[in-house]
């Protein structure tokens, strides 16, 4: 798994964004490109503590013991899987306004480095680690993108 919080890795995501056009269609799934990259906003949004209070109770235990392996670890995701309720967007974005904030919110979260990251708690998750944070940006991103053929 590629490392978020390297400036190369950054610059290839950068790259494989500057690919997609409006008019690119998914692979596979439901969403078209600017939804997508709404959906891969939201992600980045959800470090936003006043905006998105931490989840608690019962629901953070599901999270941490069924859902957040299959985000912070190394193994891909399959393809079509299922949704959070949070990262559905509705069906009309503006492509460059969402490819625009993509962009800065990929390049805020990777400067603050892992350092940064390390030790910091997830909304969802609890504490991660930095290699966690890194691979749950890089893996979410890297899926959506091959979802865009890019």
């Amino acid at each position: 798994m590629q490392n978020f919080f390297e400036p190369q890795t950054v610059a290839q995501l950068e790259i494989r964004i500057g690919n997609l056009q409006s008019t690119t269609a998914p692979l596979w799934g439901s969403m078209n490109v600017a939804q997508m990259l709404a959906h891969c906003n939201v992600s980045f949004e959800l470090l936003d503590t006043v905006k998105y209070p931490p989840i608690g109770g019962f629901k953070k235990i599901l999270m941490k013991l069924f859902v957040k392996n299959i985000v912070v670890s190394d193994k891909p995701y399959k393809k079509n899987s299922q949704t959070a309720a949070e990262f559905k967007v509705p069906a009309e974005q503006d492509f460059e306004m969402q490819k625009a904030t993509l962009l800065a919110n990929m390049k805020d979260c990777s400067q603050k480095g892992a350092a940064y990251w390390e030790g910091k708690e997830s909304r969802s998750f609890g504490v991660l680690t930095a290699t966690e944070w890194s691979n749950m940006h890089y893996k979410h991103l890297d899926h959506h993108l091959s979802q865009f053929g890019v």
